[in-house]
């Protein structure tokens, strides 16, 4: 996430958490789960199309024809069934070899790196990333965790508040477990299962684009052999992200499901 975006949505969602405004309850799309968000879904848009415009001044753009009408293609397939009114989708291909990588701002603007092409290999395994990506964008994670990070900091300033006739040392002491446990207990958790649930929703839409959703596990197999090459993953509590293990048995358990959506649309496409 852009550090310009990620300041400015501080800025906005404290305005409202300090002035009074209580938090909004929404829901995820499928899942059914339910969110706290601080930000509206006008700013959010306002902020993602901001700093996608910042990416895209600071990065250099893939030139590569048959890369980039890849991108476009699946992009827009796994937009068309992606439920997300009013997005303003928008896929580009960040010429960088060395990041196995992509990201989703809000609004609909994603961006993918060279880098994860060679373990993609085909649209299948293209569509895996993108419909995970695009997952974050109909679930509002974005706006779900800065909403996250501000209600933590918010506690650690009322916290302090009360710490106010302690001394120094005990202060400081609190402030740290505090942090400590408010980012390994509650941050890093959430981050983890809005990643899972990016990963289910993902396979659903890639599923009613068209993809075959059994590519995405095969997918996930070879991003894991390829980190393992080079020194293996960190330990998943104190990672944003869940073990690929993990992943890809959650992800074989959702295959049932998605499996339908696939047929459903094979046979829309006959």
């Amino acid at each position: 996430m852009p550090k310009r975006w990620e300041n400015t949505a501080r800025a906005l969602i404290a305005a409202g958490v300090l002035g009074g405004v209580l938090p909004a309850c929404s829901t995820v799309p499928e899942t059914g789960r339910s969110q706290v968000l601080l930000v509206s879904p006008q700013e959010e848009v306002r902020l993602g199309i901001s700093a996608f415009q910042e990416v895209k001044g600071s990065k250099p753009i893939s030139r590569n024809p048959a890369q980039n009408a890849m991108v476009q293609r699946v992009g827009r397939r796994v937009a068309a069934v992606a439920p997300l009114p009013g997005a303003r989708w928008e896929f580009v291909l960040f010429e960088d070899p060395k990041t196995p990588n992509a990201f989703c701002l809000p609004g609909g603007k994603v961006g993918v790196y060279t880098g994860i092409l060679p373990i993609t290999r085909d649209e299948d395994g293209l569509a895996t990333v993108i419909g995970h990506e695009v997952a974050h964008a109909v679930a509002r994670h974005g706006a779900e965790r800065m909403s996250e990070a501000l209600l933590i900091q918010v506690g650690g300033q009322v916290l302090s508040v009360a710490l106010g006739t302690q001394g120094a040392l005990t202060r400081d002491l609190a402030l740290q477990a505090y942090g400590i446990g408010a980012q390994v207990g509650r941050a890093l958790p959430h981050s983890r299962g809005q990643e899972l649930e990016a990963d289910r929703l993902g396979l659903l839409y890639m599923a009613r684009a068209g993809y075959d959703p059994r590519k995405a596990v095969e997918f996930w197999r070879r991003f894991h052999a390829y980190t393992e090459e080079r020194g293996g993953e960190p330990m998943e509590f104190l990672s944003t992200h869940p073990l690929d293990g993990r992943r890809i048995a959650e992800l074989a358990s959702h295959l049932p499901e998605a499996e339908r959506q696939y047929q459903k649309a094979a046979k829309a496409e006959r």
